[in-house]
C-alpha cells in the first residue's frame, strides 16, 4: 500500500516561488485521483514558531527561513495548504520545523500504523522537502516515487538534476502526475 504525501505545498511559498503555480493542476488531479482509489493523502506543512525555539543562530537556512516574516511562521495564514489541494477532513496536516516530512513529525508512525510501504512525493522544493524526505525515506526502508510535474524548485537545473540523476539513483522511481493516476488503476 502507498499513499501521497505533498510537502510545504503552502500559500505563502506558492506564492514566493514564480513557478510554483504550474505544480497545482497535476497536484489537484493526483489528490482527486489518489482520494478515489483509496490512497491516503498526507499533507506536510513548514512553519516555525515566534519564539525562534528551533532556530540556532549557527544553521542559515533555518535563520533564513524565520527571518521571510509570516511567511513561515507558525500562526500565519500564509503556511496552510495551498487552497487548490486543500485537506479534507480526516487527511493529516503535519508541521514540520525542518527539510524531511519525517523530522519531528509523525509520519513514520502514521504510515506503519497504515500498513504503509510505499510513499509518492511532491512539494515545493524540490531540492528542499523533496530531496530530504527522499533520502529519509530511503533509510526507512520505503518504495519511493516522486511526481516530476508536481515539484518544483527556484533553480531549474537542480531540480531537472534531482529528477533525472540524484531521485533514480536513490532507488525512487520519478513519474509524472497523469502516469502516477494511470498507475493507480
Amino acid at each position: 500500500m502507498e499513499a501521497l504525501i505533498i510537502g510545504d505545498v503552502q500559500v505563502g511559498i506558492v506564492g514566493f516561488i514564480p513557478a510554483a503555480e504550474g505544480v497545482l493542476p497535476p497536484l489537484a488531479a493526483a489528490v482527486a485521483a489518489a482520494r478515489a482509489k483509496g490512497v491516503p493523502v498526507i499533507y506536510v506543512r513548514v512553519a516555525l514558531r515566534a519564539d525562534r525555539a528551533e532556530v540556532p543562530a549557527r544553521n542559515p537556512v533555518a535563520t533564513w527561513m524565520f527571518e521571510q516574516g509570516d511567511l513561515l511562521q507558525e500562526s500565519s495564514p500564509q503556511t496552510a495548504v495551498h487552497p487548490a489541494i486543500a485537506p479534507q477532513p480526516g487527511e493529516p496536516v503535519l508541521t514540520k520545523r525542518r527539510g524531511s516530512a519525517f523530522h519531528g513529525t509523525d509520519l513514520d508512525g502514521i504510515l506503519r500504523a497504515r500498513g504503509i510501504t510505499g510513499v509518492t512525493l511532491a512539494g515545493i522544493a524540490t531540492s528542499g522537502v523533496v530531496l530530504a524526505t527522499v533520502i529519509d525515506a530511503v533509510e526507512r526502508d520505503y518504495a519511493i516515487t516522486v511526481l516530476r510535474d508536481g515539484c518544483v524548485d527556484a533553480e531549474t537545473d537542480v531540480h531537472e538534476f534531482l529528477l533525472d540523476r540524484i531521485f533514480p539513483g536513490r532507488g525512487a522511481r520519478v513519474v509524472t502526475a497523469e502516469q502516477w493516476i494511470d498507475g493507480l488503476g
